[in-house]
């Protein structure tokens, strides 16, 4: 254990995330404490200038609650997104204002999931965050919850952080909440203990997870924490999961919260936004025959060995790759409307070349743009 704390410590690029109920009452509304308790510990850790952290911050719906005059969290997205625009200003201006009092300069990225699963939009977001943390500059991500509509949003910020910290190559994820670690039960019974370390998912088999933070202005509760660490640490990214009051302890390599080791090896980022970011807007059958090809051969797929086409969806949109059973094999981008494919379907590229022009000798879905689910 001392080993893995020692690699959190030396940790040189980090992503923190942080949850409504760490920053807001319960009725709605910033608890500038908090807020200026936070940037305290932030500051000071980036502050020898070896460390650079990129915190992802929610709060933005929770802050524009009791300006509205809204009691508690709307469940209508018009609504959230109203009080998401208001919120998302006072949020940034106390960030501005705290981060103020160390001449530390504050820059605000807010991204959705349709953004991240493009390939444009996806480099974008990782030359903007670079060019950031080069300028000195303390980027906060947030969801853009005024914009985005329910088939394109993360959910949770816990999900979008873990995609963040594969975005910008980080050392470490840390995810703050009211909570302070995984627990084997209800931490508030007696009896239960804290999971200090987590090394495979399997050591979490048979617990249960709660769903619910103390505060009630979150969406995500332990159930998308953990899940979170587990998108990070496959992508090769270890996690500390605690609670806001011990961050610093847990940017120290202190023994708090839980510690999920990483479990696998980096991928192609844009592939994790794919995976885990992105709604399939429609689906393609695929033979046997591509289906090997794809899921074994990892070849891109091409219109022979589609057998049929699912939903109305537009190039460059997310869809599933099925079998003959109906299960979800892949998941990519496609080079084409639903209404061109049915033409397509069965004929080589090099027939539909000839027939319908060069623009016709293209993959249905490339292999860059395509992630396997059930190997």
């Amino acid at each position: 254990m001392a080993g893995a704390r020692q690699a959190v410590g030396e940790a040189r690029r980090i992503v923190v995330k942080v949850g409504s109920s760490s920053l807001t009452t319960a009725t709605g509304g910033l608890d500038a404490d908090r807020v200026d308790a936070l940037v305290d510990v932030l500051a000071k850790v980036r502050s020898g200038g070896e460390r650079e952290i990129v915190l992802v911050s929610s709060g933005a719906i929770a802050a524009g609650l009791a300006p509205l005059g809204l009691r508690r969290r709307p469940r209508d997205l018009a609504r959230q997104q109203a009080a998401a625009s208001v919120g998302q200003g006072l949020l940034v201006a106390r960030y501005t204002a705290s981060f103020a009092r160390y001449g530390v300069r504050v820059g605000q990225v807010l991204l959705t999931s349709d953004d991240m699963s493009r390939r444009a939009h996806h480099r974008n977001a990782s030359r903007t965050l670079d060019k950031l943390l080069a300028m000195g500059a303390f980027p906060i991500v947030n969801e853009n919850d005024t914009v985005a509509t329910d088939e394109i949003r993360f959910g949770d910020n816990d999900r979008l952080a873990a995609l963040v910290a594969h975005l910008v190559r980080a050392d470490l994820l840390v995810l703050l909440s009211d909570v302070d670690g995984v627990y084997d039960g209800d931490p508030s019974r007696p009896g239960t203990s804290r999971i200090a370390e987590v090394r495979a998912p399997a050591d979490l088999a048979g617990i249960e997870i709660g769903s619910a933070g103390k505060a009630g202005v979150g969406t995500g509760g332990m159930v998308t924490k953990v899940e979170a660490a587990r998108i990070a640490a496959a992508a090769g990214i270890p996690v500390v999961l605690t609670s806001a009051v011990h961050a610093a302890d847990a940017l120290a390599g202190g023994d708090t919260g839980t510690y999920f080791h990483a479990t696998g090896k980096r991928s192609a980022d844009r592939l994790l936004w794919l995976q885990h970011a992105s709604t399939p807007q429609g689906a393609l059958v695929l033979d046997d025959g591509a289906v090997r090809a794809v899921v074994e051969g990892r070849k891109s797929l091409l219109p022979a060995g589609i057998a049929g086409v699912e939903g109305d969806f537009a190039a460059g949109e997310p869809v599933e790759l099925r079998d003959g059973t109906g299960r979800a094999v892949a998941r990519g981008l496609v080079n084409y409307d639903a209404k061109e494919l049915p033409r397509l379907l069965g004929r080589s590229t090099r027939e539909l070349a000839r027939e319908l022009g060069q623009a016709y000798e293209r993959e249905v879905v490339h292999r860059d743009d395509l992630v396997i689910l059930h190997p």
